[in-house]
């Protein structure tokens, strides 16, 4: 059974900034955020073309960008809940739906 790629994208940005939080290790937050980024890129690769993948990732990096200038308007919660979510439904749209 495999994991939807929306719950692995909207998992590791949470859990990234988590780690990276509670840890105070802002690295180790980003090697959570990249796995997840290899494991959704893996699935997307399989069930995508490569133009929709390419596409996916630069959604799923776009969202860890966004969400440091979002934070600082909105709060660190809600920004990382919002990216999160906002890439969850573009993933689950258009990779997972089909699978």
């Amino acid at each position: 059974m495999r994991v939807p790629t929306a719950v692995i994208t909207a998992g590791s940005l949470i859990g990234g900034w988590q780690v990276a939080r509670r840890t105070g290790v802002r690295p180790l937050g980003g090697v959570v955020l990249a796995a997840g980024g290899v494991l959704a890129g893996r699935e997307w690769a399989r069930r995508t073309s490569p133009v929709v993948t390419g596409a996916l990732a630069a959604t799923y990096v776009g969202a860890f960008g966004l969400s440091h200038p979002l934070a600082k308007k909105i709060g660190s919660w809600p920004a990382v809940l919002a990216v999160s979510a906002v890439t969850a439904a573009v993933s689950y749209a258009v990779a997972d739906r089909k699978a």
